[in-house]
């Protein structure tokens, strides 16, 4: 049984850094290809970023690149979101998603495993 359980949300001020971390538990960590998604209140869950088994290859949507760092740490079993130059739009629940294969991908749909979602509140 794989659990993902994420942590490091919390309430900030815009141009703040927050950095959320995702503790895997279960199967083979370096199996599963990582993502995170957020979901504003009254909208979709979207994408954010994602990573592959190997940490080699990442994404991210658009609106992030450059501020925002996905990584892992195998040793630790832990993925990590670094947030840098929060806005006030980036509020939402993050969410960490496993997908048991070495490509990460973009889809929601295609990640199999879900964590509870930790609040991050950018505050203008």
């Amino acid at each position: 049984q794989v659990q993902l359980e994420e942590s490091g949300g919390g309430l900030v001020q815009a141009g703040d850094s927050l950095r959320l971390s995702c503790v895997y538990s279960g199967r083979t960590f370096s199996m599963y290809a990582m993502g995170w998604f957020r979901q504003a209140p009254g909208k979709e869950r979207e994408f954010v970023a994602a990573l592959s088994t190997s940490g080699g290859r990442t994404s991210s949507t658009d609106s992030v690149t450059g501020r925002f760092t996905i990584s892992r740490d195998t040793a630790k079993n832990t993925v990590y979101l670094q947030m840098s130059s929060l806005k006030p739009e980036v509020t939402a629940v993050y969410y960490c998603a496993g997908r048991p294969s070495s490509i990460h991908s973009r889809y929601s749909h295609d990640y199999t495993y879900w964590g509870q979602g930790t609040q991050v509140t950018v505050s203008s």
